[in-house]
């Protein structure tokens, strides 16, 4: 079976804020070095402990999130935000440009999915996604058929 998708362009901020979530799950382990740093101020009782940490903190997420606003940018990132249909099979998903132009993306170029709750969410590497809301599809039987590729693949879990 082929999924065939409408039309769909991902808004700049919204790809902006998935990527931007993204990161953050997947660097949990920053916000414990904020704590350790913070904890500093238990063995010597000072304020710049936590100004100091906090300071990084914020400037660590400043830079992520100026990377992700900056690949909307870059010549390399603009296909990412063109309206573009979706071709899904249990094989592969043809990005389409329009009925002549395409590029395959192979189900081993995608590093993890993720169901949400208005759509699935394809990351094939920490900057590129590609994000398909629920309103792109022609029916239920197609979301429940890339879900079904999505845990036979082990991109998500049965629950």
């Amino acid at each position: 079976m082929i999924v065939r998708t409408k039309k769909y362009q991902l808004p700049t901020k919204k790809y902006i804020g998935i990527a931007f979530k993204a990161a953050l799950k997947q660097q949990w382990w920053v916000f414990l070095i904020y704590l350790a740093i913070c904890a500093g101020y238990l063995w010597i009782p000072n304020h710049w402990w936590i100004t100091g940490a906090s300071i990084a903190l914020a400037l660590y997420m400043l830079f992520w999130l100026i990377q992700f606003a900056g690949i909307t940018q870059l010549e390399q990132g603009k296909f990412m935000f063109q309206k573009l249909s979706y071709e899904i099979s249990s094989q592969q998903i043809l990005i389409k440009m329009n009925a002549k132009q395409g590029m395959p993306m192979k189900w081993d170029q995608i590093k993890r999915a993720k169901k949400g709750k208005d759509g699935f969410t394809f990351f094939a590497s920490k900057a590129q996604l590609i994000h398909l809301p629920f309103k792109v599809f022609n029916n239920d039987n197609e979301i429940r058929f890339i879900e079904t590729v999505l845990k036979r693949k082990g991109y998500i879990s049965e629950k």
